[in-house]
């Protein structure tokens, strides 16, 4: 197959956009997508589209994606995989081009999360993204959905909610100096301990934020890469992994096997593993998620991944920091828009041009975990080619 490389990125803030649409938030990503690439890029250039979109509150999403953004003349394709939704399209698109089908293709992602009230948002999602079945007339609803796992990771693991509240103290402090996130104040421990209960054992602190957005991402093959920038960013391994739907046919509710498997095929495509990697954005839609993911994406050991955190490891200046942008937790979540997002800030960080950035950083991962834990897309990207 042939290499990859992102030539240009990027995104809106995130955040609650009531006075704005997709249609209005798409082009935004578009033309600073577009205007980052460091030799210049013209529409006509472009040759395929793929969007991630969860919700389609303006109906056809690809259709949107080509009138709003002027690609009327080449083939644009929805992709929707709940919350791996935008770390899917990016596969998607690796795919086109590697297999020679394409040399330069754009992938966007986008939701307009604020278009519904807060009590019916999550209700709406996990009709599209649960077992209508089961889980659906039962309530597990996305916080309830994570709850049940994060609550028995706790009962069989050291981990404690301190541990749960240093993970959002964490990436509220990442999210400060970010222009692009929504919840850029810090917070204490103390608050998120005390913080309302929103479901055993989340308080409101360790929800992420409903949110709007949308990012972009410009992919071309190797042969035409030196036309774009002499500083690309290589995508050296995508991965795609599932698992069962309905909870009560989980083996183990302290682990999410998609995104093991999702790790596992990015890792071997990359020819890498977990300990080559310098900056992580982790799906953080809940503070215990981003705590077993760190064991599932063998940054920890079974069980260890307080251990992480309290040591600091995974903070800036750490040995491997996680969330740098804010995660989920306090950039925000407009779930198609997520995993493009997160390979923005993957592109900047590996770039050195990161409104947080890590020092050295030459490997990066992004990672989402979607639906009823039971699909989680991991990308790989790198500074250099191999």
């Amino acid at each position: 197959m042939r290499r990859v490389a992102i030539v240009g990125a990027g995104m809106t803030p995130f955040g609650e956009h009531f006075g704005l649409g997709i249609k209005d938030l798409l082009p935004m990503a578009f033309s600073e997508c577009m205007a980052s690439v460091d030799k210049g890029i013209s529409r006509s250039e472009i040759q395929a589209a793929w969007f991630g979109e969860l919700s389609t509150t303006d109906g056809f999403p690809s259709g949107i994606l080509a009138d709003s953004c002027g690609l009327l003349n080449i083939p644009v394709t929805r992709v929707e995989n709940a919350c791996a939704t935008g770390n899917d399209a990016v596969r998607n698109a690796v795919y086109g081009i590697a297999s020679g089908a394409f040399d330069v293709v754009l992938v966007m992602g986008a939701d307009k999360v604020r278009e519904s009230a807060s009590k019916d948002t999550f209700w709406e999602w996990a009709g599209m993204t649960r077992d209508m079945a089961w889980d659906y007339p039962l309530g597990l609803i996305a916080p309830a959905n994570f709850a049940l796992h994060v609550a028995r990771y706790l009962h069989e693991s050291p981990a404690t909610r301190e541990h749960l509240a240093m993970v959002a103290v964490k990436n509220h402090r990442h999210a400060l100096p970010n222009p692009k996130a929504q919840l850029r104040h810090e917070i204490t421990v103390e608050q998120v301990l005390n913080a309302p209960m929103v479901v055993e054992p989340f308080g409101l602190y360790d929800c992420t934020p409903q949110s709007d957005g949308a990012a972009a991402l410009i992919l071309v093959a190797e042969d035409v890469v030196d036309r774009y920038t002499d500083q690309p960013v290589w995508v050296r391994g995508v991965g795609l992994g599932v698992d069962r739907v309905m909870h009560q046919h989980k083996q183990d509710m302290t682990t999410f096997p998609a995104a093991v498997r999702a790790a596992q095929a990015a890792y071997a495509m990359a020819g890498l593993g977990p300990q080559d990697i310098d900056v992580a954005e982790v799906h953080d839609c809940f503070t215990g998620v981003e705590l077993i993911s760190y064991e599932d994406l063998g940054f920890a050991e079974r069980f260890g991944a307080h251990k992480l955190i309290e040591s600091g490891a995974t903070t800036i200046g750490g040995q491997l920091p996680v969330n740098p942008s804010g995660g989920l937790k306090a950039k925000g979540h407009p779930p198609g828009a997520t995993g493009v997002a997160q390979c923005f800030e993957i592109f900047e960080q590996l770039r050195g041009t990161a409104a947080n950035q890590v020092d050295g950083a030459r490997i990066g991962l992004t990672h989402n975990i979607g639906g009823p834990t039971a699909v989680s897309a991991v990308t790989i990207l790198g500074s250099d080619r191999d």
